[in-house]
């Protein structure tokens, strides 16, 4: 009777203890077993899933801002079609320009993830600030583009073409900013200490980027055609 008592007993603490694993009944040493501390436990099960919520986030904000400009260009179409007094704002010669910037952009974005691909820093740093400054540049040309369009009495509110011309370039120059303002978040970020590495924030900045890229042809030779 007492040794079966003993067994009884010598089960419970095997089970409490986790199979005998070591320790005793301890917790593990300093709550590391399943906290924020050292290699084991959560941290190496947060990078995928972290990579994947920015992959996924950035492919739903494209598809609503896709969604957004095709809805304006349904509208464009109906309203040109349906309307007697449409006046067709010729396009100024500098939109060309910024269009060779901004495609300019892309590449120097591919050069620069090839350089962090080579752990280039440097290499990658250079390029990087060289497509945010062509960014930069694109939304100054488009500045002086609406400046002279006003220089010629061409108004948001002269016509239904001239609003259509202001709303697609405007609306494309706002998500322009915000694609500016990632470039400079993946450059100063110390990602030592984040829950995505550069690479990763590079790869979906460079999503959004080449996106407005082929968003902004798509809307001037819109603009062009519908003229």
């Amino acid at each position: 009777m007492p040794s079966a008592t003993s067994t009884k007993e010598i089960e419970l603490i095997i089970e409490h203890t986790g199979g005998g694993s070591g320790g005793g009944s301890l917790p593990p040493a300093g709550g590391n077993g399943g906290g924020d501390g050292g290699g084991g436990g959560k941290k190496p099960g947060k990078g995928q899933p972290s990579s994947k919520r920015y992959f996924t986030g950035m492919a739903v904000g494209i598809v609503s801002i896709l969604m957004f400009f095709m809805a304006l260009a349904s509208a464009f179409l109906v309203r040109k079609g349906a309307s007697g007094d449409w006046g067709p704002v010729r396009i100024p010669t500098l939109l060309w320009i910024n269009t060779a910037v901004l495609l300019i952009s892309s590449g120097t974005l591919e050069l620069a993830r090839r350089r962090l691909a080579k752990e280039d820093g440097a290499g990658f740093k250079t390029y990087w600030l060289l497509t945010t400054a062509l960014g930069i540049g694109f939304l100054i040309g488009q500045v002086v583009a609406w400046r002279q369009l006003a220089r010629q009495g061409i108004y948001l509110a002269t016509n239904s073409a001239s609003s259509f011309f202001y709303i697609f370039t405007g609306a494309h120059a706002v998500h322009l900013i915000g694609g500016i303002v990632a470039l400079f978040y993946v450059a100063r970020r110390n990602f030592s200490e984040a829950n995505v590495t550069r690479s990763v924030a590079a790869e979906v900045t460079s999503y959004y980027w080449h996106f407005l890229d082929a968003l902004w042809l798509f809307l001037l030779a819109l603009l062009y055609l519908g003229k």
